[in-house]
């Protein structure tokens, strides 16, 4: 049951080197309430790509690019230590992907997760203090400019029984493994 009306929460993350992941979080902490069995429920993540110049002002992607690329963005409700990690995992909530072409100035954009509901209608339920945002860009970045990722996370604010509370407990530390 929503106690609150949607909200969105968001991490932008900088990569100025090709192939290096970068690390953000998200803090959940004032919405998640154990004794209340409270927890947020993500009911969509959005990825927004852009460049970044040597000025830090935002500008469009292809002109932060020195030729081909592919953008990597993952978000987890555990701590998985800043790598991308297979679709199986238990403890991802949403994942992109963005391609560029430089011969064809092509872009194309795929969600692989969005977000993993595991059977739950209305969206993903995370009863963990964090969001755990990781990503990286592998090719070529211009001299002195960055690829800017943003994770805009569209939730709620949710009551849970307190069995589901516990399997959600039960589950995320099971994921931890």
């Amino acid at each position: 049951m929503a106690k609150t009306s949607e909200f969105v929460l968001s991490e932008r993350l900088e990569v100025s080197t090709s192939g290096t992941a970068v690390n953000g979080t998200i803090d959940l902490g004032a919405y998640i309430d154990v004794g209340d069995s409270q927890g947020v429920m993500v009911k969509s993540v959005d990825f927004i790509w852009q460049g970044v110049t040597s000025t830090g002002t935002a500008t469009a992607l292809s002109l932060a690019l020195g030729g081909n690329g592919i953008g990597q963005c993952q978000v987890f409700d555990l701590n998985r230590g800043g790598t991308e990690q297979f679709a199986d995992d238990n403890a991802l909530v949403a994942s992109g992907q963005l391609s560029y072409g430089s011969t064809d100035n092509n872009m194309h954009s795929s969600a692989d997760v969005f977000p993993d509901r595991f059977g739950r209608p209305g969206g993903r339920v995370v009863i963990n203090d964090n969001l755990y945002v990781t990503t990286n860009w592998t090719g070529s970045i211009a001299s002195n400019e960055k690829v800017s990722c943003t994770v805009l996370v569209t939730c709620v604010i949710t009551k849970l029984s307190k069995k589901d509370f516990m399997a959600l407990a039960i589950s995320s530390s099971a994921s931890s493994e």
